[in-house]
């Protein structure tokens, strides 16, 4: 009598026994462009930058080491922690204030409009807010800047149409108005950056939870606070991490619209280090600022990571 045998599955090769005469180290070819772009594009330039704080240059002649003068003029520079102290007010034009509205667009967009006109209405509204995000920052600043003119603009032509033309003013001359003019403009682009990353992020939640929370008598504003914001936690920190990174190194709306002035009014670190750089030929101080300012950033989003850490692993335990 002939046995029979019990059919075996087919045993899986490893992918390098696929492909003949590989191994693994063959893979790490792939990554020699991509690793050869990061030195030359990032690696370099960042040593080279970390090199001229050290030394006096104007772009010229060869770099004349002087030790850390650069560093203690640094520390010592008003304009410098005054262009700190405006990015942290450009943090809450694009940071606070984007993340915040974003946060409950997305959920309106979701959970109220997506329900009541389709996925369609939301997907159209949410394009509409992204699209100041498509524009160059430049190009919504000089729109803004229009806007803003004191003899012929908008919105002194608005006040002074509706009866208060008191209320007219140089906005972007004045150093009173000057910052608070540039945030509007920094929040209109920021805004549609968190709106799409959140929407994105709600897409993962089970609908069921809105459903029964619904059903037991919770309001859109329960269902906010106890789903929604619980439940994309993640994404907000991703969102308030990469908003505060640009707000640190803001520079486009600066440069179009007031060039940090009047006197250092909007001034920012990233402007300051360039008007070093290219206006004042002090190459080797608009580095130290440069360097100053990427560390800043280093350090934030360390943090950030950390805090994040932290708090998942508290969730984890509880």
């Amino acid at each position: 009598m002939a046995s029979t045998l019990a059919p075996t599955a087919p045993r899986r090769r490893a992918p390098s026994a696929l492909i003949p005469k590989t191994s693994r180290r063959s893979y790490w070819i792939y990554l020699v462009p991509g690793l050869a772009m990061l030195t030359m594009v990032i690696i370099v330039p960042l040593v080279w930058n970390v090199y001229l704080t050290f030394t006096s240059y104007r772009g010229i002649r060869p770099p004349e080491w002087i030790g850390l003068e650069n560093w203690a003029r640094l520390f010592a520079d008003e304009t410098f922690w005054a262009s700190f102290r405006n990015s942290i007010a450009m943090i809450g034009a694009m940071v606070v204030l984007p993340t915040l509205v974003g946060l409950v667009l997305a959920a309106l967009l979701f959970d109220l409009v997506g329900k009541k006109f389709g996925g369609k209405m939301a997907s159209f509204l949410r394009a509409t807010y992204y699209l100041p995000q498509i524009l160059p920052s430049v190009i919504a600043a000089i729109v803004i800047g229009w806007i803003l003119r004191p003899q012929n603009g908008a919105l002194n032509a608005i006040l002074d149409g509706v009866g208060l033309g008191a209320l007219q003013n140089n906005w972007l001359g004045d150093p009173d108005t000057a910052l608070l003019s540039i945030m509007p403009v920094l929040v209109w682009i920021q805004i549609g950056y968190p709106v799409v990353i959140f929407m994105a992020a709600l897409q993962r939640v089970d609908p069921e939870l809105y459903e029964a929370a619904e059903l037991d008598g919770a309001n859109w504003y329960q269902r906010f606070g106890a789903i929604t914001v619980g439940m994309i936690r993640p994404e907000i920190f991703v969102v308030v991490l990469t908003c505060t990174i640009a707000a640190l190194k803001v520079f486009g709306p600066v440069y179009a619209l007031t060039g940090g002035g009047p006197g250092t009014s909007t001034i920012v670190p990233a402007y300051y280090a360039y008007s070093q750089f290219f206006q004042a030929q002090q190459v080797g101080y608009g580095a130290t600022i440069a360097t100053a300012l990427t560390a800043v950033i280093a350090v934030v989003a360390v943090v950030f990571i950390l805090v994040q850490t932290r708090l998942e692993r508290r969730e984890e335990v509880g």
